[in-house]
C-alpha cells in the first residue's frame, strides 16, 4: 500500500504543488523571466489597488448570490428526490448528471439562444404580448448561467447525505410527539448541514473564478476575478500581477474549504447546541 501512496504523492508534487510553486514564484518576481528573478511584492500591491478590489467585491457577491440560488433550489430539489423510490431518484439524479457531460462552453452558449432579444424565452413571452425582457449581458444572465452550470453540485452532496441518514432517527422524533415541521427543522436539517456545506464549497469556488460565463453572458458590462486573471495571461502578458491575483484567489478559496470543516468537526462531535425537543 505505501508503494501505490507514493505514486500518489508524486502526481501531487509533480501536478499541484510544482505548478503553484510556480505560480508563487511569477507572483514574486519583477521580471516575466523565471530565470531572472528579483523578489517584489509590487504585484500584489497592485491588487489592492480601487478598481481591482471592486472587481473582487463584484465577482464575491455574483458568486455568494449564485451560491444562495442554488440552495434554495437545490435542497428542495435534493430532498424530494431522496423520498422517491429507488428507480425513480436514480432516473432523476441521472438527469441532473447528463449535461455535465456536455463541454461546458457549449452549455454556456446555449443560453445565448435562450436569453436573446429574439431568444427562446422572449419568443414566448411575446405571444403573450409581454417583453422583450432585458435578459442579455447582465448581473441576471451571469447568475442564470453560474446556477445552470453549477446547480449539480449543489445538488448531489445534499441528496447524498439525505439518503445516509438514518430513518430511525426521524421515527424516534415522530414517536417523541415531533410533527413534519420539527422533524425537519431539529433533526433533517441538521443532520444535512455536512452536505449543505459541501455543495456550497463545491458552487462557490468555480462561481468565482469562472470567466467563460461573464464573457459570454455578461458581455464587456461585468469584468470578474476570474476575467481578469485570463486577460493577464493572454492578453496583456503580465504573468507576475496574473499570478498574484491567482495567489489571492487561491487564498480565499483555502478559507472557503476551512469554514466548512469547522463545522463538519462540529457536527460530528454533537456540538449543535440546544436540545432537540
Amino acid at each position: 500500500m505505501k508503494k501505490f501512496s507514493l505514486i500518489y504523492l508524486f502526481w501531487g508534487l509533480i501536478f499541484i504543488v510544482l505548478p503553484l510553486f510556480l505560480i508563487l514564484a511569477h507572483a514574486l518576481n519583477a521580471n516575466t523571466d523565471l530565470s531572472d528573478f528579483v523578489f517584489t511584492l509590487d504585484n500584489f500591491s497592485r491588487f489592492f489597488e480601487p478598481l481591482y478590489v471592486k472587481i473582487l467585491i463584484t465577482s464575491l457577491i455574483l458568486a455568494g448570490l449564485s451560491t444562495i440560488l442554488c440552495l434554495i433550489v437545490g435542497y428542495p430539489v435534493a430532498y424530494i428526490i431522496s423520498k422517491m423510490s429507488e428507480k425513480v431518484r436514480n432516473n432523476m439524479i441521472l438527469i441532473f448528471i447528463i449535461p455535465m457531460w456536455m463541454n461546458f462552453l457549449l452549455r454556456t452558449y446555449a443560453w445565448l439562444t435562450l436569453l436573446g432579444n429574439k431568444g427562446l424565452i422572449n419568443k414566448f413571452i411575446g405571444l403573450f404580448g409581454l417583453g422583450p425582457w432585458d435578459l442579455m449581458y447582465n448581473s441576471k444572465a451571469i447568475m442564470i448561467g453560474m446556477v445552470y452550470n453549477f446547480l449539480p453540485f449543489m445538488v448531489l452532496p445534499i441528496y447524498t447525505v439525505l439518503l445516509k441518514m438514518d430513518t430511525k432517527l426521524i421515527e424516534a422524533a415522530k414517536d417523541l410527539g415531533a410533527n413534519d415541521f420539527e422533524v425537519f427543522t431539529k433533526v433533517i436539517f441538521p443532520l444535512s448541514l455536512p452536505g449543505i456545506y459541501t455543495g456550497i464549497t463545491m458552487v462557490f469556488i468555480p462561481a468565482i473564478s469562472t470567466f467563460v460565463v461573464p464573457n459570454l453572458l455578461g458581455g464587456n458590462n461585468f469584468y470578474l476575478i476570474g476575467n481578469l486573471i485570463e486577460k493577464q495571461f493572454t492578453f496583456t502578458g503580465d504573468w507576475g500581477f496574473g499570478s498574484a491575483i491567482s495567489m489571492v484567489l487561491i487564498l480565499i478559496m483555502l478559507l472557503i474549504l476551512v469554514v466548512p470543516k469547522l463545522f463538519n468537526k462540529k457536527i460530528k462531535t454533537g456540538d449543535l447546541g440546544g436540545d432537540i425537543f
